[in-house]
């Protein structure tokens, strides 16, 4: 009887191995450039049709909540127009203001202008752009990115408790960068 055991946990565990190999990388466009997304991510269905892509970034600790990046095309490629509505999600801590709390970049990648505001606080979440409900998040940090060219652009957003995303913010900017 205990040889069967094994037998069958050895075929559960090369079963699961032969899963993982087959996942294959996700390669996520943004206009007309695209960069494949870090193995770590879990790719997860999009929770909205202005979606093309979501991904759950692990916490890797019991108890914290994951980090979740999502991307949607189709944006409009302004930040003066997209950064203050997105600054007005976040409630800086007590006796700070937003612009002590956010900071605004820019840079290029392969032709397009990437724009980035990364601000922590109290994030005002809301499932849906037009959702009436919102929820409290503190201890949030929030990077919404516009990957512009002319006049096309797409939104990609990482958003978690600050010390997830600040965990993978490095592989999160490389894979930005790494866009062809």
């Amino acid at each position: 009887m205990i040889p069967l055991r094994v037998s069958a946990l050895g075929l559960l565990l090369v079963g699961s191995v032969a899963l993982a190999a087959d996942e294959k990388p996700v390669v996520v466009k943004f206009g007309q450039l695209s960069a494949t997304a870090p193995a770590s991510w879990k790719s997860e269905k999009p929770a909205t049709r202005l979606r093309t892509h979501q991904f759950k970034v692990p916490s890797g600790e019991e108890g914290v909540a994951d980090a979740e990046v999502s991307v949607s095309p189709d944006f409009d490629p302004k930040p003066e127009k997209n950064f203050p509505k997105w600054k007005e999600t976040i409630t800086p801590p007590d006796g700070k203001t937003i612009d002590d709390v956010a900071k605004v970049t820019k840079y290029e990648v392969s032709g397009s202008t990437v724009h980035v505001l990364d601000a922590t606080g109290t994030w005002k979440y809301k499932p849906f752009p037009m959702a009436k409900k919102e929820e409290l998040r503190p201890d949030y940090r929030v990077i919404w990115v516009l990957i512009a060219k002319d006049d096309d652009a797409t939104h990609v957003r990482f958003s978690g408790p600050e010390a997830v995303v600040k965990k993978h913010h490095a592989a999160f900017e490389k894979w930005i960068k790494s866009a062809r």
